[in-house]
């Protein structure tokens, strides 16, 4: 993306929201909404990395687990750009995969941005204007074996924002879908390192040859390069992108 106006002072006297702010994909997002001009709230279960962001660009950190509702609720609702991004993983074949933790995957990357969504909206429609930014991922368009939960958690994800841009166009708030294949974030090197010791391979050849076998581009993709594509969608030139979807994940869904 090439940088501009909109880049460097484009979110001046906004607030943003970000959950999962304190690592990865969801840190990117902060330091790049940050860098815009707002003032952004850091939402995450890690305290001490939550509270690092937040005093590294003068925003506030909220430590606490999505999964709650009752703490979801009592996150601030005069919010203008809202990034639902925090998410957990687990693979297990479908017949063996434990309904809890399939409950819990949905409670915190479905029912939590549905709140969160809910909770903001009024402010965004007070003021004729919004930004709902929901980090998707390859798996809201494709399936993979063993990851049930995640791939359900994230279609649902990919209508829930289509309703919102649906019903937010009429008072300037726009709701997309930001989905990426693998990112360079602690979730995916997790999953490198479980999947090197169980195919008994090095983590390059994982990388290559397991995460993106169907990706031509063979590289995980840096969160700032998700983050500089989250802070398009919240910039002028974006105003009449609404209801997307916009991969970006190394032409995985070409293939």
């Amino acid at each position: 993306m090439t940088s501009g106006p909109d880049h460097n002072s484009g979110l001046a006297g906004r607030t943003a929201l970000v959950t999962g702010g304190a690592s990865g994909i969801g840190r990117a997002c902060v330091l790049a909404l940050a860098g815009a001009g707002a003032k952004v709230h850091v939402v995450d279960r890690a305290g001490p990395a939550a509270e690092a962001v937040a005093e590294e660009v003068g925003g506030w950190a909220h430590v606490l687990d999505l999964a709650d509702p009752a703490a979801v609720h009592s996150l601030p609702g005069k919010v203008d750009v809202l990034v639902n991004n925090a998410g957990l993983q687990h693979v297990a074949p479908l017949h063996e995969f434990p309904p809890e933790r399939f409950e819990l995957i949905q409670r915190v990357m479905v029912t939590a941005p549905f709140l969160l969504i809910r909770h903001c909206l009024p402010h965004m429609y007070a003021r004729q204007w919004g930004r709902i930014v929901n980090i998707s991922s390859v798996h809201g368009l494709r399936a993979s074996a063993f990851k049930a939960a995640y791939v359900a958690a994230k279609h649902a994800l990919e209508g829930l924002s289509k309703v919102a841009a649906i019903e937010g166009a009429p008072h300037g708030v726009t709701s997309n879908c930001v989905s990426p294949g693998y990112v360079r974030t602690p979730l995916v090197q997790a999953q490198i390192a479980e999947q090197s010791r169980a195919h008994g391979v090095d983590a390059d050849e994982v990388v290559e040859r397991v995460l993106l076998d169907r990706a031509p581009i063979k590289r995980l993709i840096d969160p700032a390069d998700v983050a500089d594509l989250v802070l398009w969608l919240c910039g002028g030139r974006a105003a009449h992108v609404t209801g997307t979807s916009m991969p970006i994940d190394g032409g995985w869904t070409a293939n």
